[in-house]
């Protein structure tokens, strides 16, 4: 399928364009079923599709190789920023990790639901913490200013991170006070990414938002406004899933329709807070 006009995808280029995006996160996910001797190689396959049909085939999409990249976006242009959902792909070896950040990769979660050398992950009943390995990646991103995600990690290994990581996100998790889903937030794990200068970007999955029935645009916000009330209105962004996910909140179902969202939002709040949703809250929070 092709980046720029397909059908298939929540986020083609075209799609972007008329959902006003700014700014789009590619994650690099390898399943976990994949033989070991495969996933490195998966995940480089991901990034040179990236580069070639992504970034190749659409001038006004730029590479966002630096934090201070973000800066440099003129009008009409659309940066592109690699993040890696799970460690698997490295095995065990931090080198490829640093060949992967050096081809873009500017966030990383540990897991993705399994559990691997570095973590387990939401999925793993044993809910156990970061190995010494994980620790070696978290110290790793603190090192090169590389964001270390959480979203995925279970409860455990996500208070570990917390005491080891310089810059933390939650890129695509919910309020579990309010939808009681093993991929949300508690609001002890929320108040404290909040006070480690962390965000937390909420997710468009329905069950993630929703326990049962129809999930609406305002079904969502009512996770924003819950994490405003745990002092986060400054660190709270968007974190759709899209293309990661099976069904969609009505009217808001690919990455055109971000302006509903944003419309709904000014019903509540004011320009600069929702500003701050759509973007400036991460610009703000990057490491630099």
């Amino acid at each position: 399928m092709k980046f720029q006009d397909s059908l298939e995808l929540d986020t083609s280029y075209e799609k972007l364009i008329k959902g006003g995006v700014k700014v789009q996160a590619f994650a690099i996910f390898v399943y976990p079923e994949m033989k070991s001797d495969q996933k490195f190689q998966a995940a480089l396959d991901q990034i040179h599709y990236f580069y070639t049909d992504v970034l190749g085939n659409n001038p006004n999409m730029k590479l966002i190789k630096e934090w201070s990249d973000f800066d440099q976006l003129k009008d009409g242009e659309i940066g592109a920023m690699l993040t890696l959902e799970g460690v698997d792909a490295i095995g065990n070896d931090l080198q490829k990790l640093s060949i992967l950040h050096q081809l873009g990769v500017h966030s990383i979660g540990l897991t993705w639901n399994n559990a691997n050398l570095a973590a387990d992950g939401a999925g793993e009943p044993r809910g156990a913490g970061l190995t010494s390995f994980g620790k070696e990646i978290v110290h790793f991103n603190n090192k090169h200013k590389i964001l270390t995600d959480v979203s995925h990690l279970c409860e455990k290994a996500f208070w570990d991170v917390m005491e080891e990581a310089n810059y933390p996100i939650a890129s695509h998790s919910n309020a579990r006070e309010l939808c009681n889903h093993v991929r949300n937030l508690t609001d002890d794990q929320a108040r404290t990414l909040f006070e480690k200068n962390g965000l937390v970007h909420v997710v468009y999955n329905p069950p993630f938002v929703k326990e049962q029935g129809e999930v609406v645009i305002t079904d969502l916000i009512e996770h924003i406004d819950h994490f405003c009330s745990l002092g986060g209105e400054k660190q709270i962004g968007l974190g759709s899933d899209f293309d990661g996910i099976s069904s969609k909140i009505v009217n808001l179902e690919d990455a055109s329709m971000h302006p509903n969202l944003l419309n709904e939002l000014l019903k509540k709040y004011s320009e600069e807070t929702v500003k701050g949703f759509a973007y400036q809250n991460f610009m703000d929070h990057r490491p630099n």
